[in-house]
């Protein structure tokens, strides 16, 4: 997996210099227009992690690959990315437009609310895409439009401002799916359920052959949370419906079809960083999650 794109990296690809609109003290943010990035023969966004945050208005016909799986979007569409989970777009037309913003999290470093990966757009296994009806697209497009003239403006206090335009679109997403989206724990075994899953979302993705998974059992998750893992599992399953072992081997399976596909990491290598000192003990349980085998999941 190559090392995450810093800011300096995506001003490098797409301008070959860091904007001069960017004062040491703005936190590093900017917004721009989708297709003033867009230019005949460009490479292809690279596969990877990034240091920053992304958040996305797109229309036209487009794909996007994140951590192991692939979203398809058609029409305007607002997207939000973190920088734990690695992703890449692709255009499959070419009438895409739109605009979009990038962060770093020291952008919002003190604001009241919660923190940036509290919120469920941003955490990972989130929700990324909201399609938009022709109404909301106008009404998104009309504040990344506001970001996007404080940030050339002159007003000294212009940062606030886009930080409190950014925080809008956020809001506005949660807004359009309430009901899954907001991430409430009522009672003692939902609180258990989120803090196993945000432990277990910690370890990925994976960067190196070197980098190794490190809990991969119930047992390995119940001692780190100083719990009896038979509670856990109880917790887990009254919750979810799912075993912490069903969670445990699907997010596994995962991360494993992702780095099969956009790494060039042999088989044994990809199953080492997973955990599996064999590499006939990560094929069978390759093959049990998926249905497949390891090599009939590479991208050729």
């Amino acid at each position: 997996m190559p090392k995450p794109e810093s800011l300096t990296d995506f001003y490098q690809h797409n301008f070959k210099k860091r904007p001069d609109n960017l004062p040491p003290d703005s936190g590093q943010v900017n917004v721009f227009r989708l297709e003033d990035c867009l230019a005949p023969n460009e490479k292809p966004v690279q596969y990877s992690r990034r240091d920053f945050y992304k958040i996305t208005l797109i229309r036209g016909r487009n794909a996007y690959h994140y951590a192991d799986k692939s979203l398809e979007v058609d029409g305007p569409t607002l997207l939000f990315f973190n920088p734990q989970v690695p992703y890449t777009w692709q255009a499959l037309s070419d009438d895409a437009t739109g605009f979009f913003c990038i962060f770093r999290e020291e952008f919002f470093g003190g604001q009241a609310g919660p923190g940036l990966t509290e919120l469920p757009i941003f955490r990972p296994g989130g929700r990324p895409a909201y399609p938009l009806t022709a109404a909301q697209d106008a009404e998104v497009s009309a504040l990344f439009g506001k970001m996007l003239a404080e940030i050339n403006s002159d007003y000294p206090l212009k940062y606030d401002l886009v930080r409190n335009y950014a925080a809008e679109l956020v809001h506005y997403a949660l807004k359009l799916r309430p009901s899954d989206a907001l991430y409430q724990h009522p009672d003692a075994q939902s609180r258990l359920t989120a803090v196993f899953t945000e432990l277990l979302e910690r370890q990925f993705p994976i960067e190196s052959p070197a980098q190794r998974v490190r809990l991969r059992s119930a047992s390995d998750f119940a001692g780190q949370l100083a719990v009896h893992v038979n509670h856990l599992n109880r917790c887990v399953r009254a919750t979810t419906g799912k075993t912490t072992t069903a969670h445990i081997a699907e997010r596994l399976a995962g991360e494993a079809k992702a780095l099969l596909r956009h790494t060039n990491w042999n088989v044994a290598e990809v199953g080492y960083s997973l955990g599996f000192d064999e590499p006939a003990h990560f094929n069978y349980f390759f093959k049990k999650q998926t249905g497949l085998a390891p090599s009939s999941v590479r991208r050729v």
